[in-house]
């Protein structure tokens, strides 16, 4: 059996849809290169914020309520997030290398570290 060369032109689309799309052409040369950043005196400008009543908050006034959410327990030590904290002292903590910290600390330190807190803790 001869095998038959079939000639025919293939066809291939300009652009795969599984392939990424280069920036060249995307944007031809001279083109704008996309998103426009703008800057807050720009946004008040063209949004007329004077003409908005003064309790509607906007870009100008960025007031807001108190939140809704409990306020999240920082480690007094580190800043990390704390779950724990000393019975003893009343400090909070992240981990154990850090209560091994607390647990070595005079009692100044311990109530300046309260005191940053605002907890008024007096320690026997």
């Amino acid at each position: 059996m001869e095998h038959e060369v079939i000639e025919a032109e293939l066809v291939l689309p300009t652009h795969l849809s599984f392939k990424k799309v280069q920036m060249y052409e995307k944007f031809p040369k001279g083109q704008s290169r996309g998103r426009h950043w703008k800057h807050l005196k720009q946004i008040i400008q063209a949004e007329n914020y004077q003409n908005y009543p003064a309790d509607e908050p906007n870009y100008v006034n960025i007031e807001s309520p108190p939140s809704m959410h409990p306020n999240k327990k920082i480690c007094d030590i580190t800043g990390y997030e704390a779950p724990y904290h000393d019975p003893r002292t009343k400090l909070r903590y992240a981990n154990t290398e850090v209560f091994k910290q607390i647990r070595s600390l005079p009692n100044e330190y311990v109530q300046s570290y309260l005191a940053l807190r605002n907890a008024a803790v007096v320690l026997r």
